[in-house]
């Protein structure tokens, strides 16, 4: 199996109290990078990762947000998120204006999943540190079939929403 991890480029953050998220880089450009995957032709989860910001926390939670492109012909799912800078990261889902947490993010063959602002999202609680704009988190995204992609997560600013750019 190819095995690949790939930078992911930090999109601006913004912070709110009860969102979380995440995304790192591992020397890519900035804005994409590529989980480790199989060769189009075996029909595999091709990842790649892009569009990850987290805005400037506000207390003690903060929220993470990029988007995974699966290029390859097998579904795969988003199934736990890590990092050291909170004592938990979970991955919340927002239903009738209430987030939730869930077990897994479905990522269809040749399709992607939005981790946005309003949305589906990461969550940290209980950040043992506060970034500020211009730091960059490191996170690791576990997936059921694919292996795990390290992204780093610019932060920015706490108002930070790239729908609105």
């Amino acid at each position: 199996m190819n095995r690949r991890t790939t930078a992911l480029a930090a999109i601006a953050l913004t912070a709110g109290l009860t969102l979380a998220g995440c995304s790192s880089s591992d020397g890519k450009p900035a804005g994409e990078s590529s989980g480790k995957s199989s060769s189009e032709s075996s029909g595999k989860p091709e990842l790649k990762v892009s569009g990850a910001f987290m805005p400037q926390p506000v207390g003690d939670m903060a929220g993470g947000f990029l988007t995974v492109t699966n290029t390859g012909g097998e579904a795969d799912k988003l199934t736990s998120v890590s990092s050291g800078i909170a004592t938990e990261v979970q991955i919340h889902e927002t239903k009738d204006q209430k987030m939730r947490q869930v077990k897994s993010f479905d990522i269809p063959a040749n399709g992607e999943l939005k981790l946005e602002r309003g949305g589906s999202h990461i969550m940290f609680m209980g950040l043992k540190q506060q970034p500020k704009q211009g730091d960059k988190v490191t996170i690791e995204l576990h997936f059921e079939k694919a292996d795990p992609i390290k992204v780093e997560l610019p932060v920015e600013a706490r108002n930070h929403n790239p729908k609105q750019h």
